[in-house]
């Protein structure tokens, strides 16, 4: 038989079995191609997986670092392990409040990161910056003291807070604890 445009020669590899069958051209390589897919899928489907478990590490990482005295303020030394001496239970939701967010100074004393307006610790004169260190009769010595203090005090009544500034100097402010909206 004679090749012409008409007729193209055969690919090889590709042999017709017979030529006047229709349909009867056979598919040798359609076996490694299917499994080429499945693992192609497989590959896909756990380098996803790694991926996700990936980003979710990285989210709770990153939570962990946003934490209480993480970039809000500075960090302290990790408490040893094993029980603690003396915990006391987180306080009751408080009834009155100087409108402040305060974490642990490197000394003795509560850092205010924050200062809501309007509040009474803004009424009072206190700014980002300011180591309360004392209120009433209670030294505060870390942010949990504050809070108990707080917590302690009557809403409405005006009560002395002695802080230091971010200069150094210490100031004698006075402060009516209330109720935040």
């Amino acid at each position: 038989m004679e090749q012409t445009a008409l007729r193209p020669k055969p690919i090889p590899g590709q042999h017709r079995q017979d030529e006047n069958t229709p349909g009867s051209a056979r598919r040798p390589h359609a076996a490694p191609r299917r499994a080429r897919r499945l693992r192609t899928l497989l590959l896909g489907a756990g380098a996803g997986t790694v991926l996700l478990l990936c980003g979710i590490g990285i989210g709770m990482a990153g939570a962990t670092m946003t934490g209480v005295g993480g970039p809000a303020g500075p960090s302290r030394p990790a408490p040893p392990p094993g029980p603690a001496p003396h915990a006391a239970p987180d306080p009751a939701p408080p009834g009155a409040t100087l409108g402040v967010e305060v974490v642990d100074d490197e000394k003795a004393g509560a850092l205010v990161v924050a200062v809501h307006v309007p509040g009474p610790g803004y009424t009072a004169g206190l700014v980002r910056g300011d180591v309360v260190l004392q209120l009433g009769a209670a030294r505060v010595d870390t942010a949990a003291g504050l809070a108990r203090a707080v917590a302690r005090s009557r809403s409405g009544t005006a009560l002395p807070l002695t802080v230091r500034h971010h200069s150094g100097a210490h100031q004698r402010l006075t402060v009516t604890p209330g109720l935040v909206t």
